[in-house]
């Protein structure tokens, strides 16, 4: 019990760089003194005493506002930083080395006894307000992003962001990247979207724009030479750079009509009084 309890401590200072002291984190830190609770209601609900199992898991959310289901089974070196809000289902299974902020749920989606809740595996880190629901499983060293609700298996060492949860990962290497960062470069623009490290629907939505365009490049340079081959004589045009001012934003567009209105605008210029009346006697 006492060398769980070192590994525990030692793990919080290995994570928690706002540890001071033993004294202190014994002391002050809730998510500690959850998982202590939790290993004695879990005890108890194993000997078949769920009433005073319950109680004492009753007990602990009221001292730390971290409910942990009897039921549930935590590995070892497990971490709740600040704690507050996190809710633990009764069929949830957390590996070991695992971390979790306030505010996460590790629920169920259905009312029907046996399995409801997720299996977290090895080196697993869910962040603040994070909701993982259901059956399922996380795998070893996954990263479970801030907010996210995740309803489908992770794979091992991957992350998961937004609602739903979608995996974000670094991807193999793309045989297609240079010929979209050439078409990139060509058009004018920077290919913020197109790297290997942003794989995000945005990202993926760029990229395939840059596959199609540089498609249809191929067939015009094509076309031209069969034109060409014929004698059939005509001025190449160079593609259009694409500078910056001719993509404006919202507040760009709202602050030039701002001066349109008020005539400050470039090559615009607000009409005299004299030229209003005589738009008015007309």
């Amino acid at each position: 019990m006492f060398a769980r309890l070192r590994e525990d401590i030692a793990c919080i200072f290995e994570r928690d760089p706002a540890a001071r002291n033993v004294f202190e984190v014994l002391t002050v830190y809730p998510g500690l003194h959850a998982v202590i609770l939790h290993r004695v209601s879990h005890r108890l609900w194993g000997w078949g005493l769920k009433w005073l199992a319950r109680v004492l898991a009753g007990f602990s959310r009221w001292m730390t506002g971290i409910e942990i289901h009897p039921g549930a089974t935590l590995g070892r070196r497990f971490f709740i930083d600040h704690g507050m809000g996190v809710v633990i289902g009764e069929t949830a299974v957390i590996g070991d080395d695992c971390t979790i902020y306030h505010g996460v749920t590790l629920g169920g989606t259905s009312w029907n006894k046996g399995k409801r809740h997720p299996t977290l595996g090895n080196d697993v880190v869910v962040g603040a307000g994070a909701k993982v629901l259901g059956p399922i499983t996380v795998g070893n060293g996954a990263r479970i992003g801030s907010n996210a609700v995740v309803v489908k298996n992770v794979p091992k060492a991957t992350t998961v962001v937004g609602i739903p949860g979608r995996i974000v990962k670094r991807e193999e290497p793309d045989p297609k990247q240079a010929k979209r960062k050439a078409i990139a470069a060509k058009m004018g623009f920077d290919a913020y979207g197109t790297t290997s490290d942003m794989p995000d629907p945005v990202a993926h939505a760029i990229n395939c724009m840059l596959d199609h365009i540089h498609a249809m490049d191929g067939r015009m340079e094509d076309m031209c030479k069969a034109i060409k081959s014929l004698g059939t004589e005509f001025n190449d045009l160079p593609l259009p750079e694409m500078r910056s001012c001719e993509i404006r934003s919202g507040d760009e567009d709202d602050l030039a009509g701002e001066r349109l209105d008020s005539g400050d605008a470039e090559g615009v210029q607000k009409p005299s009084a004299a030229n209003e009346s005589q738009g008015n006697n007309s």
